[in-house]
């Protein structure tokens, strides 16, 4: 409806990435301009654990996965604390459905965020992208998106016109 419209697109490739490439393909193909929009504009949620280093972040993931974890089992609730390991946590075939759903998070430090945001973008063409953070402790979270806004500074800075939003 969107394309048709002329509008902006926006898709929630934070929990349902293995329908963003085929969403992207129909918003653009069948875009007509309109009064609000000449060309097609997309947002994309994308799942962002920032933290000073790489292993810090990805023990931030952990809330995450488990979280995700226990929606597929049938047991939802406030968002658990980190583990230091997520394998004794999973069965073989909970760690790959997880894998699966967040397969575009950008799970680093600044240095692999800023290389993981920027493959986002190169790969979706993605116009804005709405940074999502589920992280159990909240200075963590603000930390995390501290980072993310010094790499939005840094994308920001070679010349694309993209904008990286904030938005839980």
């Amino acid at each position: 409806m969107a394309a048709a419209m002329g509008l902006p697109f926006a898709f929630a490739s934070h929990f349902a990435p293995a329908d963003m490439m085929p969403a992207l393909a129909l918003y653009r193909g069948g875009f007509r301009p309109s009064r609000e929009l000449e060309r097609p504009y997309a947002m994309l949620g994308v799942n962002v654990f920032a933290a000073d280093t790489d292993e810090e972040a990805r023990r931030l993931f952990t809330s995450h996965q488990q979280a995700f974890v226990q929606l597929r089992r049938g047991t939802p609730g406030q968002i658990p604390p980190p583990i230091d390991d997520i394998e004794a946590y999973w069965s073989p075939a909970e760690k790959f459905m997880a894998s699966q759903s967040l397969r575009w998070s950008v799970v680093g430090g600044p240095e692999t965020v800023e290389r993981g945001l920027r493959e986002f973008i190169e790969i979706t063409q993605a116009d804005e992208l709405m940074i999502a953070a589920l992280i159990y402790d909240q200075e963590a979270r603000l930390r995390s998106y501290e980072i993310v806004a010094v790499v939005r500074e840094r994308l920001g800075a070679g010349g694309r016109k993209e904008s990286v939003g904030a938005g839980v």
